[in-house]
């Protein structure tokens, strides 16, 4: 792809942290307008490869363009095109939403009128027009997040910077976040989002490139990624442990595929090529051969099985982790 399209490119990109290599030959490629996301679990590199691409940290080795400008020759031209959120919260707890929106103006040297008018702007963008006045401790956590979106934004930047910005909100917190983050995307602005959470990459990205061991291990649309294990899949829960074995012989007959057979949860499934006529086919025959199933369904393969069958480990954190702050690449 041509540099003109693209927003991010980096080839090659390495780091190191002493022994740790936090990047190891990362490559990538960032369309312009679009969500991309970076998914993979805590030390992946994501955190790393954000920092060096916002100019925060330099690389030990390759090349990285941002905007079209290089992050370490051109470092004042890509600063003045990006936005940067990143894990921790960066709002004045005890100012306002809008005292502290006015702040980042005048720290980027806008002018007070100027800053006034962006805050007054960027307010009623993130809905945040009534809690304006209000000290921002006392904002929900989705809220002092569009209030840190928000503040990102005060230079109308082309290319935005997203590092984990819903980790430890509540679920009404992160659809906040992924709305405003959608309409951020409608206005043609490119966001480069990293993520653990696999609903979250699902849910924004338009591309994902799945990271392990600092570099990229497979690119693609959420669906084609779920399609690198085959597509949909059929999975048949039976009611008698001892239907297991024929009725795993039955869906693999029936799918010509070798099926899986889970005998803890008395679960067998095969991936399916037509969905509607398999979930017919195979409902009809065990019925028929008085195999009962107590659930049957179809199912896409999730992106965490994606990254499991590509790296031996899944991308997927506890609840707990869920709950606090992560601790960078």
């Amino acid at each position: 792809m041509a540099d003109a399209e693209l927003a991010v490119r980096t080839e090659a990109l390495r780091k190191k942290y002493g022994d740790k290599e936090a990047l190891s030959g990362f490559d990538l490629e960032v369309p312009r307008g679009v969500v991309y996301g970076l998914l993979g679990p805590n030390g992946a590199g994501k955190t790393t490869a954000i920092r060096v691409l916002s100019t925060l940290l330099k690389a030990d080795g390759g090349t990285a363009r941002v905007a079209g400008f290089d992050v370490s020759a051109q470092a004042a031209q890509v600063r003045q095109r990006i936005g940067l959120l990143g894990q921790h919260a960066a709002v004045d707890e005890d100012l306002s939403g809008r005292q502290n929106l006015v702040m980042f103006g005048r720290l980027y040297h806008i002018g007070k009128r100027n800053a006034q008018r962006r805050a007054d702007e960027l307010l009623e963008r993130f809905s945040l027009t009534e809690a304006g006045n209000k000290p921002a401790k006392q904002y929900s956590g989705g809220m002092r997040r569009r209030l840190d979106l928000a503040a990102s934004l005060i230079l109308a930047p082309g290319v935005l910077f997203l590092d984990e910005p819903t980790t430890g909100l509540d679920p009404r917190g992160r659809n906040d976040v992924w709305e405003s983050v959608r309409g951020l995307v409608a206005d043609g602005r490119t966001v480069l989002l990293t993520t653990q959470y696999l609903e979250e990459a699902d849910q924004l990205a338009d591309m994902i490139s799945l990271i392990d061991g600092g570099r990229v291990v497979r690119t693609g649309t959420p669906d084609q990624l779920k399609n690198h294990l085959g597509g949909d899949r059929i999975e048949v829960v039976l009611r008698r442990p001892h239907d297991l074995e024929p009725a795993g012989r039955i869906i693999g007959s029936l799918l010509g595929a070798a099926p899986d057979v889970d005998r803890d949860n008395r679960r067998v499934g095969a991936v399916v090529k037509d969905r509607v006529a398999a979930l017919t086919s195979v409902a009809r025959t065990l019925d028929e051969n008085g195999i009962e199933a107590e659930d049957i369904a179809l199912r896409r393969p999730t992106l965490d099985e994606v990254f499991l069958s590509l790296t031996g480990h899944g991308t997927a954190v506890s609840a707990e982790s869920r709950d606090k702050e992560v601790t960078p690449s």
